[in-house]
């Protein structure tokens, strides 16, 4: 550019022209020098490319407000808002209830289950007579004549009652010179679960079940036990508590060995405090892991949530047992044990990829719609499951089925390879929104575990199983804390086994426990070297059918009083 002024050494020589200037504005020309010019140059483009690393910041800031605005919204969710899951659209799921036009509880014109059987409660027979001027007409005074029969009508009672057994076992001296029989003869001591203890079987029935079943901590037992005028220490509990864990050891032995031999199984795993020091570790949580097979329910309290505890769970797993199935969320733990375990098959959660959605659908409102799109998609895998479920004969392989369950088997394929291909079109969306991305990408991710179900139809699509199993350690959680000590910790995981498993098979909890601690004292205060009785796999169907009754319970009179030495026992009569 050639230039009409001798020299032009700063900004204000650029300036060209006035107000009286013909030339318009837009058509004025600029002289400078190359070196102004180069660095009038270098000033934009510096400016501009600062411009872009702020516009590029900003963006990346509300992206980062964004998220936390979301994570925000699911923390208030969590702390404040409703802990049910069963929103069926985006216009509920603010709600702190799910509206829905079906009423709660019996629907008209279902039928009832009909009258409670109560046959097993004890009858006493109570007379209520007229008093005997009631007995006369009052006009005349003529005696009413008796009619056949009387109207009768029952009235439930629970009576719980503190009582002494007082044993009395006469004494006998010899007669004879024989050398072999020596001082006084009396009959054997009575049985007891914990040697000199003055506490009886129902006792520690009542501790155990009340704790480990109920999930009540030991002072209110203690309370309620002193309102029925048998004052207990707590303490007394824990020694006892500590000299019966043993007792269960062997049943625990035998829970293992059973699950073991078996191919299907529901895992997951809670947090538990455990109030002791312990070389080595830090803080006081522990973890409560569960593995629930077809006939057995398995707890262990571990120290860590590593993939050591269920690897070390599954270690004597049988090893002539193929395909293998464990139903679980994706903790990383059970990764780990897949490929630890060539023969054992990992089964995804359903139910946690529809929490997916409905986490980011309520931490994203903007997207609450496209959220629920794939929760009505995962509504109907569950119900096109179910409805091929109703044609399945699980005695047969899958090409020996009834004529229904290929077409209803079919659908249900037809649909997830829908979904399969939608997830992986989104995924290939070059704007796709992070939230999407993550859920998505998730998905993508397990769809392998997510489909055993497919072609097993035995294997559940979720992981409720367990999660439900681990609802009654958790109300415990919540109200005693955990445990104060780590034999304490381990008596709860051994407890939580043989009672879960003990209702899992149908059978009466109280039952089951009293006639074991009965068999226990029986032998000494040790667990009976032969356990078929209590392992409901092996015992006699009458024996289980047995098993699922309530506690027989004898009515006597409690009149004696209490003297030092005798036993203590707990019985609920009613």
């Amino acid at each position: 550019m050639q230039s009409t002024h001798a020299n032009v050494n700063s900004i204000s020589d650029l300036v060209t022209g006035n107000g009286n200037d013909a030339t318009p504005f837009s058509q004025q020309s600029v002289v400078l020098t190359k070196q102004a010019y180069i660095e009038l140059t270098w000033q934009a483009k510096y400016w501009r490319a600062q411009h872009e690393q702020s516009l590029k910041r900003e963006a990346a800031l509300k992206a980062q407000v964004e998220a936390l605005e979301a994570t925000v919204r699911d923390l208030n969710q969590r702390l404040y808002g409703t802990k049910s899951e069963k929103s069926v659209g985006p216009d509920q799921a603010g709600r702190s209830k799910p509206t829905s036009a079906r009423p709660r509880g019996q629907q008209l014109g279902s039928q009832g289950h009909g009258r409670s059987d109560r046959s097993a409660l004890p009858v006493v027979t109570e007379v209520h007579d007229l008093s005997e001027a009631a007995q006369h007409c009052p006009a005349c005074g003529e005696a009413f004549a008796p009619f056949p029969g009387a109207e009768e009508s029952n009235i439930i009672e629970v009576q719980i009652q503190a009582h002494i057994r007082r044993i009395q076992r006469p004494r006998y001296h010899k007669t004879c010179g024989c050398p072999h029989v020596k001082g006084l003869v009396t009959a054997p001591p009575a049985p007891r679960v914990i040697p000199k203890s003055p506490l009886g079987v129902s006792v520690w029935t009542m501790m155990l079940l009340d704790k480990y079943l109920y999930g009540r901590p030991t002072h209110r037992l203690c309370e309620e036990l002193r309102h029925y005028g048998l004052p207990l220490a707590q303490g007394t509990f824990t020694d006892g508590l500590q000299k019966i864990a043993v007792l269960f050891e062997p049943v625990m032995t035998k829970l293992y060995e059973r699950q073991m031999s078996e191919k299907r199984f529901h895992g997951d795993e809670t947090r538990w405090e455990v109030f002791e020091e312990v070389d080595g570790k830090t803080g006081h949580r522990w973890y409560l892991w569960v593995m629930q097979s077809a006939s057995v329910v398995f707890y262990r309290m571990a120290p860590g949530r590593g993939a050591d505890v269920p690897t070390a769970h599954f270690a004597k797993l049988h090893k002539d047992l193929v395909d293998v199935v464990l139903v679980c969320d994706r903790y990383s733990a059970y990764k780990c044990l897949a490929k630890a375990c060539d023969d054992l098959i990992l089964a995804y959660c359903w139910a946690h990829v529809r929490r997916d959605f409905l986490k980011a659908a309520r931490s994203w409102p903007e997207l609450e719609s496209w959220m629920f799109i794939w929760v009505e998609d995962i509504r109907e895998l569950y119900r096109l499951n179910a409805a091929r479920l109703e044609a399945w004969d699980e005695t047969v392989p899958l090409d020996l089925q009834p004529l229904d369950f290929p077409e209803r088997h079919q659908a249900l394929e037809t649909k997830l390879s829908q979904m399969q291909a939608c997830c992986e079109a989104h995924l290939q969306e070059p704007t796709l929104h992070l939230a999407k991305q993550k859920v998505l990408s998730s998905l993508h991710n397990h769809w392998a575990g997510l489909t055993v179900f497919l072609g097993r139809p035995e294997v559940a699509m979720d992981n409720n199983t367990a999660e439900r199993t681990l609802r009654n350690p958790v109300v415990g959680r919540k109200n005693y804390y955990g445990s104060g000590s780590v034999w304490s910790a381990h008596l709860a995981a051994r407890m939580f086994s043989v009672l879960q498993t003990v209702l899992l098979w149908g059978l009466n909890p109280h039952h089951w426990l009293s006639a074991f601690l009965q068999a226990c004292a029986d032998h000494g205060g040790t667990c009976p070297p032969d356990l078929r009785a209590f392992l409901p796999w092996q015992m006699t169907p009458e024996r289980r059918e047995e098993l699922t009754r309530p506690v027989p319970v004898t009515l006597s009179p409690l009149t004696d009083q209490a003297q030092e030495g005798d036993e203590t026992e707990v019985v609920a009569t009613s």
